[in-house]
């Protein structure tokens, strides 16, 4: 999860960040870029801090030295709100505003991960069947992405990592399983249907169990060997 804490925010305010993983380094990189004063931190080491921002001793350091602290965490609450919208803004291009009550923005984040993880199991498992009675992948990508099948998995997933080989999208399984046992819970939570949200937690809960820590679009090698 992302988290915004702190003061009104400015260009010119110093932000602190904690949580330099996959997706946190990406976003202090962006900071900086965007021309934020930057202090940063990770509990994994200060190789971790991008270049052009300091290094910060510790999450302490970091809150006393910055106006706005922005926290890249694996788990935990979304607190942004409008008055550090300057400081999201420096984060992505694409910000949009899903409702005012605390925990909309985590609800929605589940849901379109739930979709993600979905589509790129099922997308494995159809591709799988269709390599094993002869079709060759990269055209079944091809087709399907002109037809009604085409998803995030087959336009971006499997041209740019499974057909590639690279697999490096830098998202792990192990994160992508706790998102939809998170996404579950709070579907449970408001008594929701969960059929497929079910199907989708248990395919991904064993290949984390397998190979915990690979990158999530190793899903396809996984669900073609099971």
């Amino acid at each position: 999860m992302t988290g915004v804490t702190g003061a009104p925010g400015a260009p010119e305010a110093v932000v602190g960040f904690v949580g330099l993983g996959n997706m946190g380094g990406v976003l202090a990189a962006n900071l900086v870029a965007t021309g934020h004063v930057v202090v940063a931190y990770d509990a994994a080491g200060a190789e971790r801090v991008p270049a052009g921002a300091a290094a910060g001793a510790g999450v302490a350091d970091v809150a006393r030295r910055a106006d706005v602290v922005v926290c890249s965490l694996p788990d935990g609450a979304d607190d942004a709100c409008a008055r550090v919208e300057p400081v999201l803004a420096g984060l992505s291009d694409k910000l949009r505003r899903v409702g005012d009550r605390p925990g909309l923005a985590q609800a929605m984040k589940l849901a379109n991960n739930f979709l993600s993880a979905t589509a790129l199991a099922a997308t494995s498992e159809a591709v799988a069947f269709g390599v094993s009675v002869g079709l060759d992948m990269a055209t079944m990508v091809e087709v399907l992405n002109a037809s009604s099948g085409h998803n995030t998995a087959t336009n971006d997933k499997f041209p740019n990592h499974v057909l590639t080989g690279r697999y490096a999208s830098g998202f792990s399984n192990s994160l992508m399983s706790k998102d939809i046992q998170l996404y579950l819970q709070a579907v449970a939570e408001q008594a929701g249907p969960a059929t497929i949200g079910t199907v989708t937690a248990d395919v991904w809960a064993r290949f984390a169990g397998v190979e915990p820590g690979a990158d999530f679009t190793r899903i396809y090698p996984f669900v073609e060997g099971s």
